[in-house]
């Protein structure tokens, strides 16, 4: 047996713990990207399932009057924008999440990444599990919303980058 092989000094680990249990799992979702949070939905169900946790699906939208540098009142816009958000939101949780999970809907006004860090600071959130596009241009300068989640949020973040098989377990042999 080479020398290398040989354990001299074995290492004896730790009794294993049981991994962090989640009991509230934020799931923000932008219901204008069609088919782009499949796989987040997918993973955020199946954590919230495995966990017996409560799943809290959010969606944030943009103050038009913030993003668009109107010097007017945009009430209304925002009105209407945040009722297709909820209407979006809710076609969504009814298309892509089982009805035994009970799910809390949320939608929200402002910045996105400061919302879901504040939302899942009320909650409070044990796990965020959220979607990310591949970088652009822009991203590089200055951020996209997920990383600015992972770098200030006071919980674990759960990034789904690719997408996933209709099952997770559709990919083993």
């Amino acid at each position: 047996m080479p020398g290398w092989a040989k354990l001299e000094n074995p290492v004896v680990h730790p009794v294993r713990t049981m991994p962090k249990r989640y009991h509230d799992i934020l799931l923000p979702i932008d219901v204008d990207e069609k088919g782009s949070c499949s796989s987040v939905v997918l993973t955020a169900t199946d954590l919230a399932l495995q966990f017996g946790a409560r799943l809290h699906a959010m969606t944030v939208v943009p103050d038009v009057g913030v993003s668009m540098g109107a010097p007017f009142s945009s009430a209304n816009a925002n009105k209407r924008l945040i009722e297709h958000a909820r209407e979006r939101l809710d076609a969504v949780v009814r298309e892509k999440i089982p009805s035994n999970l009970t799910v809390e809907k949320i939608v929200v006004l402002g910045s996105i990444y400061r919302e879901i860090l504040r939302v899942a600071q009320e909650l409070p959130a044990d796990l965020i599990v959220m979607g990310s596009h591949r970088p652009e241009r822009k991203d590089f300068l200055l951020g996209s919303n997920a990383a600015k989640v992972v770098r200030h949020a006071k919980c674990s973040v759960l990034v789904v980058r690719h997408a996933l098989p209709v099952s997770p377990w559709a990919a083993l042999p």
